[in-house]
């Protein structure tokens, strides 16, 4: 498929999809699980219960209510879809649901700090509204809080395998954070540059790994068997690297009224996601050019503003760069790729037809999404 064709598929895709039926899927699944979670973050003492429910959208920094919450709410969704796929109740996988949920949240008040982040969702991040040793303890109390609430709901004869997944999971999600942030201090090119297939493991272990355990908790959750949990880890697994291929898309190429952060963010941050390593591993002028461009000095926030003026115009180029040298496509490939294999896993072992169609849905959602 070529660059001009995918972008063309993903366009009509996305105007196809039936995106209002997915939303109120999410909105469902995030009534459901609601409930728990607010009891789950009343255990916490009022010093720091406030600032959690300003990480999960329920309140503004000077404690206004607000309605729903942040997020989408994909990993709950996947997670209780799953239990329905396999011929549960949705409900029967709450547990999991909300353990990874909070999971996923305190990685992202995490990441934040890791990366200087200041916004999350057109809103202050955590550690820009409150500071970074508040930031830090509220990653803590949702990851105890995850914990803890899989450990209370989980049936005797599931608990102990629920935690494994759980626990396994976040392991593998550390161990990716910390091979992301290491990528940094590696050069853009020569024998020490991050490959395409080091960048992929890295993305299975960050962003697989809690998708694969969502997907896998609801099949155990809901009662099925080991061939059956395996095999739908797996299809959250694919998903996972389906969707942090198109979360480096618009890291470069996002609109920043949508995304809430300025264009080409992961470019400006010098991060090395697919698109950039995929062209610097090809001995190709375009990929020499974009090294130099990379390896550019960045400007600080006092310097000249011809100096900002010109990192602007060179952030540019290199976001062209990628572009015409492929780069683009190829993560759009992946995502469509990886998408297809999880759906095909999806339809080869669900039991339950029109949850199947809901997972293959949501997918299609993730993968063809705008932020």
């Amino acid at each position: 498929m070529t660059q001009q064709t995918t972008g063309a598929h993903l366009r009509a895709h996305d105007e196809e999809s039936g995106s209002t039926d997915v939303l109120a899927t999410l909105e469902h699944f995030r009534t459901l699980v609601a409930p728990a979670l607010r009891e789950t973050v009343r255990r916490l003492p009022p010093e720091i219960s406030s600032t959690v429910e300003y990480t999960l959208g329920w309140r503004d920094a000077d404690g206004t209510p607000r309605s729903g919450g942040s997020g989408k709410g994909l990993r709950p969704a996947l997670a209780m879809l799953t239990a329905q796929a396999v011929g549960a109740a949705p409900e029967s996988a709450v547990a999991g649901a909300l353990a990874v949920e909070l999971v996923h949240t305190f990685s992202l008040v995490h990441d934040d700090i890791i990366d200087g982040d200041e916004q999350r969702r057109h809103r202050d991040a955590v550690w820009k509204a409150y500071g970074i040793g508040t930031a830090v303890l509220v990653g803590d109390a949702l990851l105890a809080l995850a914990l803890d609430a899989l450990s209370r709901a989980a049936a005797d004869k599931t608990g102990p395998a629920a935690m494994k997944a759980l626990s396994n999971a976040l392991v593998e999600l550390v161990n990716g954070q910390a091979q992301d942030v290491s990528f940094e201090l590696r050069p853009w090119t020569g024998p020490q540059a991050v490959t395409v297939a080091e960048y992929t493991a890295m993305a299975g272990r960050k962003t697989g790994s809690l998708l694969g355990c969502a997907t896998g908790l609801g099949a155990l959750l809901g009662g099925a068997g080991p061939g059956t949990v395996k095999d739908l880890t797996g299809m959250g697994r694919h998903l996972g690297l389906a969707f942090q291929a198109v979360d480096d898309l618009l890291g470069i190429w996002g609109d920043p009224s949508v995304t809430g952060k300025p264009v080409h963010s992961d470019l400006r941050q010098r991060k090395k996601t697919l698109p950039i390593v995929a062209v610097l591993a090809e001995d190709t002028p375009a990929a020499r050019r974009l090294a130099e461009l990379l390896e550019a000095a960045p400007v600080t926030p006092d310097g000249p503003e011809a100096d900002a003026a010109n990192a602007e115009e060179n952030l540019r180029r290199a976001a062209n760069l990628i572009d015409e040298a492929g780069g683009r496509a190829l993560a759009a490939d992946s995502a469509q790729r990886h998408l297809c294999r999880a759906q095909h896993l999806i339809h080869r072992t669900a039991v339950d037809g029109s949850a199947a169609a809901t997972l293959a849905a949501l997918g299609e959602f993730a993968v063809h999404r705008t932020h």
